[in-house]
């Protein structure tokens, strides 16, 4: 068993709470004693879970997972953010849209400009291998997820044991107010049925319907089984993109986070995503 894989069996609890038309939630959790709390959408008249986002801060507890993205790594080996994006792609059955339909696009991870992806830092006299190459974007799985407030049906919520965001497609009625919330535009909405574009099917996630939202779930459906990410297994052991536990010190994304600068998106609204990205 390779190193990767013990890693994440170290702390992949237990169940796979998965549905014909919904996303697998894993429960994620560093002690047996978090293996049986919720992992699963709250149900209607619970309020859900919001984290570290209140006012007065608290000490990290449990699991929270998240991400380091070196765009270094990325620049200088361009195909590892291809072989990325078509990973999620495979694994989740992203369906694949033609050139024509580009406005009705739906992305989980995906490349554009780092001007567009990193808004409010300023681009005046920025060096030009920043610049020069894009970034890559995915839901930001904040720790005070906007989304999950504006949800009226609780489709989208925050799993209580390892801050992963998560979707049931059940639930989602397609108002779309989670898009409205999102400030990362990390959300794709199915306006047609997307089927018919997903160019290999993977029997071992659901795809979706019609006028359901979607988005990355941290491949919580791979996590439960112990293993990496798709992004983070396509880069193939580059350290272009870490996973794991923000709240363990021992971790090997907390390692990183201590020695490099890093930045985030639109840090100023609070949200306190759990992606990183070294520039």
């Amino acid at each position: 068993m390779d190193k990767q894989r013990r890693k994440f069996l170290k702390i992949a609890g237990a169940s796979v709470v998965a549905g014909i038309g919904a996303p697998a939630v894993i429960k994620l959790t560093s002690t047996p004693a978090l293996a049986s709390g919720h992992g699963t959408p709250p149900a209607h008249g619970e309020a859900p879970a919001h984290g570290h986002g209140s006012s007065e801060e608290e000490a990290p507890k449990g699991v929270r997972l998240g991400m380091v993205i070196d765009l270094r790594k990325l620049h200088a080996q361009p195909e590892l953010m291809d072989n990325a994006i078509e990973a999620c792609i495979e694994a989740h059955n992203i369906p694949q849209l033609s050139e024509e339909k580009i406005k009705q696009e739906v992305k989980w991870i995906w490349k554009m400009p780092f001007n567009n992806v990193f808004t409010d830092y300023s681009a005046y006299h920025v060096s030009k291998k920043v610049t020069e190459h894009p970034a890559v974007a995915l839901c930001n799985h904040c720790d005070d997820p906007p989304c999950v407030r504006a949800c009226p049906t609780q489709a989208t919520f925050k799993s209580k044991v390892n801050g992963i965001v998560g979707m049931d497609f059940h639930r989602c009625i397609g108002c779309r107010f989670c898009m409205a919330a999102c400030p990362y535009g990390a959300r794709s909405f199915n306006w047609q049925d997307p089927r018919p574009y997903i160019k290999k099917y993977n029997p071992d996630f659901p795809s979706r319907m019609k006028g359901v939202v979607e988005k990355c779930n941290f491949c919580g459906e791979r996590l439960a089984l112990g293993k990496e990410p798709a992004c983070v297994e396509a880069c193939g052991g580059s350290g272009a993109i870490v996973f794991g536990d923000l709240n363990d010190p021992k971790s090997e994304l907390r390692a990183i986070l201590d020695k490099e600068f890093t930045i985030q998106r639109k840090p100023t609204l609070g949200t306190k995503p759990s992606v990183f990205y070294i520039v």
